[in-house]
């Protein structure tokens, strides 16, 4: 496999939104791909009918293009390899299963779910790994044949050499060794005629030569079941990577409780991608630097050896600190694009880069930047409440003397300051605290500098003269 051009893979299944511990994965996938001048490959696993919805498909994509992990193959790319949806490769799955049949390597399984979940509650019970018990395993072909033209439901299930043991490098977990006797021969179809997950998954891996499997440790059983399967078809099995999984603070399955769950949540309250990025590509994986990466930066600094195998904890405070780091790194029209409509309707399309320009250190959320595109441009501005008693405490005098200041050096900060000190005696936090909190009815915010020409001359003025009487 060293010849080849590395290839990673994301095959999601469209039954739901992009959760957090998907799109992680696709990002080790991304960045993986990325550092070694790869391909990136992105299939759809919608052999699930019951459950897909184009919908879901659609919003997927969405969220990988919005974090910017565009695929070299797939859906919209195309490729050689494809189909890239499951639902389309019908053809090979059935040809698959025939020379599995031809070979004795499969056979059908007539046991009902009800039979099947007594089995595994009584080997639970017994503390014995739940397997299946071989039943069909051992009908003659009569009884075989008699049960099919009766058309009773059967799956299909993959033989299993019984005694052995099958071995593999994880490249997160190091060497793991499973018994085939604990394994038990596993279903590769459906009683529905739909082929099981870790089948389709591992057929379609080995065809489109993907060279590098990273997922999440949930699937570290399948692997074996896996590997069996590709060494029986004679195909060539990828390097297979199992990442941590990503836990809440209080050590539990990320999910809504803890905050945001999924891409959509993110992106519905604001997020950037770009923190996002950097927030999930830390999550389980070390970085030499603590600081903002773009995704190029990223892939640069990615390596496998860097995964660990401890749980991964989101952490909310994480989160923010990368969604301000964004904030700052990002350019100035994509910053301008998220703010929002609510914004543009306020800022002067002349004024547009420096108004981005003056806030992006003080905000986090679209919401935010609206609220400063208020105080900047409104009539009337909101005082907040210690805003307010700095105000209270300040003379009518000091005021009144701002407000001929500003008559007199117009949107010329340091004339403005050095005019309004020679005017009245305050210095220091006397000066411009009441001075920040009558302009923007804040006491915190952007430097009073960067504001004076957003505020102009007339507003500055009208806020002023209405404290200084």
């Amino acid at each position: 496999m060293s010849g080849e051009q590395t290839k990673t893979r994301f095959a999601p299944s469209p039954t739901g939104t992009l959760h957090l511990g998907n799109a992680r994965t696709a990002l080790f996938s991304w960045l993986f791909a990325r550092r070694r001048g790869g391909i990136f490959l992105l299939r759809i696993e919608d052999t699930d009918a019951a459950r897909q919805s184009a919908a879901a498909e659609a919003a997927i994509i969405n969220d990988l293009r919005w974090l910017g992990l565009n695929w070299d193959e797939g859906p919209e790319a195309g490729g050689s390899d494809g189909p890239y949806r499951q639902s389309e490769r019908t053809h090979t799955y059935e040809g698959t299963y025939r020379r599995l049949r031809e070979r004795d390597l499969s056979y059908p399984c007539f046991c009902s779910p009800e039979t099947l979940a007594i089995e595994r509650k009584r080997q639970l019970a017994a503390r014995q790994p739940p397997r299946y018990a071989g039943t069909c395993a051992r009908l003659s072909e009569e009884e075989r044949h008699r049960k099919l033209e009766e058309r009773l439901a059967a799956s299909v299930r993959f033989r299993v050499t019984a005694g052995a043991v099958v071995e593999f490098d994880d490249l997160v977990h190091g060497r793991q060794r499973f018994a085939t006797d604990d394994i038990g021969d596993f279903i590769i179809r459906r009683a529905d005629g739909s082929p099981a997950f870790f089948f389709c998954n591992a057929i379609d891996d080995a065809l489109m030569r993907v060279t590098h499997v990273l997922r999440g440790e949930d699937h570290l059983s399948n692997t074996p079941r896996q590997l069996l399967l590709l060494e029986a078809l004679g195909l060539t099995a990828p390097a297979y990577g199992h990442v941590s999984l990503i836990v809440g603070r209080d050590g539990a399955p990320l999910s809504k409780r803890h905050g945001s769950a999924s891409v959509a949540d993110l992106r519905a309250a604001g997020a950037l991608p770009g923190a996002v990025a950097n927030l999930l590509a830390r999550l389980g994986h070390y970085y030499e630097t603590p600081q903002y990466l773009t995704l190029d930066e990223l892939a640069a600094g990615f390596d496998v050896k860097h995964l660990g195998a401890a749980p991964a904890h989101f952490d909310e405070q994480q989160l923010q600190h990368w969604q301000r780091e964004a904030v700052l790194h990002v350019d100035t029209s994509a910053l301008w694009g998220w703010l929002g409509r609510d914004t543009e309707a306020m800022v002067p399309a002349a004024e547009r880069e420096a108004f981005v320009q003056a806030i992006r250190g003080n905000i986090l959320s679209p919401r935010e930047g609206t609220h400063w595109a208020h105080i900047l441009y409104a009539d009337e501005v909101t005082n907040e409440e210690e805003a307010a008693a700095a105000i209270e405490r300040t003379g009518h005098d000091f005021f009144a003397g701002a407000a001929r200041a500003v008559n007199e050096c117009g949107e010329d900060y340091a004339a403005f300051i050095d005019r309004l000190k020679a005017l009245t005696p305050a210095r220091g936090k006397a000066l411009f605290q009441p001075l920040r909190a009558v302009l923007t009815g804040r006491l915190e915010g952007p430097e009073l500098h960067v504001l004076f020409p957003l505020l102009g001359r007339e507003r500055i003025r009208r806020r002023l003269e209405k404290h200084a009487c």
